[in-house]
């Protein structure tokens, strides 16, 4: 599968571009992992990532999202990765991934992690591949 944005589309980490609104319903209404999440918690995820919106270059219209919790060096946690409805199956999941993932190339990040219930062929498109070494791993909260 062509890792590339789909032509008419474009990727940008510009905070203002981003439609917090809109993100927040479709994180709350439709996204089964953050269902019910108040726009006060959004907000402060949003301000304390490293957000990706996708949008459509005609219309301008924001028609993606992910953020990435990250120091920047060693570490980023990628999540909330949300591509509308509409546009679903042109490849902009697999596309923003790909994007992300070759953002941090650069900075030698040791590992950017993720958790999904539902799209793991997505993921491994790109790279990602499940944890093997679970027992090294831990979790304080919802699991």
């Amino acid at each position: 599968m062509d890792l590339h944005l789909p032509d008419g589309y474009e990727i940008s980490t510009d905070p203002s571009r981003l439609d917090a609104a809109l993100i927040h319903r479709w994180l709350s209404l439709d996204a089964y992992w953050a269902l019910g999440r108040p726009r006060e918690k959004l907000d402060a995820a949003i301000a304390g990532s490293l957000n990706f919106g996708v949008y459509d270059t005609a219309s301008g219209a924001q028609v993606g999202y992910a953020r990435v919790v990250t120091d920047g060096a060693t570490f980023g946690w990628l999540c909330d990765v949300y591509i509308a409805p509409a546009v679903r199956g042109k490849g902009l999941g697999t596309a923003l991934a790909a994007h992300i993932r070759d953002h941090f190339a650069p900075t030698g990040l040791r590992r950017l992690m993720l958790a999904t219930a539902d799209a793991h062929a997505v993921y491994a498109r790109v790279g990602f591949e499940p944890v093997t070494a679970t027992d090294t791993w831990m979790v304080l909260g919802e699991r």
